[in-house]
């Protein structure tokens, strides 16, 4: 039974939402956690980072993914519009911790993981069971209206109300906070395939992006558990979806054939359920937090999906929100100062990504050859890859890069809307 009073509500069940549940209830504060699906679920965005390793550590979650099912990741691997692979980005090769080997993820089954490790922490958990709106009195959030199956309805109050509804972005839909990348409007055509082309030994598991030759779109192509693989093509959602006429499937199908590694590997491959769309990537909140309400994962913003970042970011932006949330209690603080003090150390590391994910967009730039000609930025450009952007000085490589690709301006931030 929902009671009407708790610490923490937090609104949605993915990796921020779990992640910001658990540690939040793990200290020891009374949290409730809404999901209106029922776990599992299907959600896109399966490869992981090599750097959410220290946020499993502190979840409690590594020995369950060690034992897992999961296939493992050691690499990134970039192929160009010419269909020439470069040498993968092995991550072990610049650090030997067990940390620089990852996962590639089933979703429906990692998800449903990390929602169970939140209630095993202790936090109430809901699912089947949405947020109709959430309240205000005046600046300050006080609690949700909830609706569950049975379409009752129940005004539910907290201290802290945590917004982790991805690119729902309850919040800041309704504060108007929500600013779209205009550089980065993209879209993706994408769904699992049964059958495809993998690499041997420890390649099987590796990450690929494959561009088009026209380099106006490109691939990922992520290997799952059973022989199924991840596969979306990735454009501008003018030129891949506006401009274009056609079904889902007929313009994935036009890209494929620009595509000739991708569609080799696809030769003898199936889908497993109709291709799915989605666009508008980029946006960020103004605003990580405000008075009582805070922001974390896809809800707060979202890059671009050629890096895999989205997990990794909306793990970090959980654990860094749950310790302000924590100290917010202990002090009876709830000011959009305290409860978004994590998000000028967050920020940095996703700008890092952010910058990455430019100098791939344009045409003209070539990592081959920035690090031909800056060699001394490999281990930049690696600790990017593996989000190693808190644990390393990834900087020093955007000056000389600016200089071969147009990077933009770091994104100002402000502690409240």
């Amino acid at each position: 039974m929902i009671s009407t009073h708790y610490d923490v509500i937090v609104i949605g069940g993915g990796p921020a939402g779990s992640t910001t549940a658990a540690l939040v209830a793990e200290y020891g504060h009374r949290v409730l956690l809404l999901e209106r699906e029922a776990f599992p679920r299907f959600q896109i965005g399966e490869s992981l980072m090599p750097g959410t390793y220290w946020s499993f550590k502190r979840l409690g979650m590594l020995d369950k993914l060690k034992k897992s099912a999961f296939v493992k990741k050691y690499s990134v691997q970039f192929f160009g519009s010419s269909g020439k692979g470069s040498a993968p980005f092995y991550f072990f090769k610049h650090d030997s911790h067990e940390s620089s080997i990852t996962y590639q993820v089933l979703r429906s089954e990692f998800d449903l993981m990390m929602l169970d490790n939140a209630r095993e922490k202790g936090a109430e958990v809901v699912q089947g069971t949405s947020v109709h709106q959430v309240h205000f009195k005046g600046d300050r959030a006080t609690g949700v209206q909830i609706k569950n199956r049975n379409g009752q309805r129940k005004d539910v109050f907290a201290r802290v109300i945590v917004d982790a509804t991805g690119r729902s972005a309850l919040i800041s839909r309704k504060l108007k906070t929500k600013t779209v990348e205009p550089k980065l409007k993209k879209a993706s055509i994408f769904t699992h395939f049964k059958g495809g082309v993998r690499d041997k030994g420890i390649d099987e598991g590796a990450t690929l992006i494959l561009h088009t030759q026209d380099k106006d779109s490109w691939f990922w192509y992520i290997p799952l558990p059973d022989d199924v693989v991840s596969v979306g093509v990735v454009g501008g959602l003018d030129t891949l979806l506006q401009k274009r006429s056609g079904t889902p499937h007929e313009i994935f199908d036009e890209e494929l054939e620009k595509c000739p590694p991708m569609r080799e590997r696809l030769a003898s491959a199936n889908p497993l359920f109709p291709l799915k769309v989605t666009q508008d990537f980029s946006y960020r909140s103004r605003a990580a937090a405000g008075e009582g309400w805070v922001l974390v994962g896809d809800a707060f913003g979202f890059i671009d999906p050629v890096y895999s970042s989205g997990v990794f970011l909306a793990l970090k932006s959980g654990e860094m929100a749950a310790d302000a949330i924590h100290e917010a209690i202990e002090k009876r603080d709830f000011s959009a100062e305290q409860l978004g003090k994590w998000a000028p150390e967050f920020l940095p590391g996703m700008e890092a990504i952010r910058k990455l994910v430019y100098a791939f967009y344009s045409k003209n730039f070539s990592f081959a050859k920035f690090l031909n000609a800056h060699p001394e930025c490999i281990d930049g450009v690696i600790n990017i890859l593996k989000g190693n952007v808190y644990r390393e000085d990834v900087t020093p490589i955007f000056e000389p890069m600016g200089r071969m690709c147009d990077l933009p301006e770091d994104v100002e931030h402000y502690a409240d809307a």
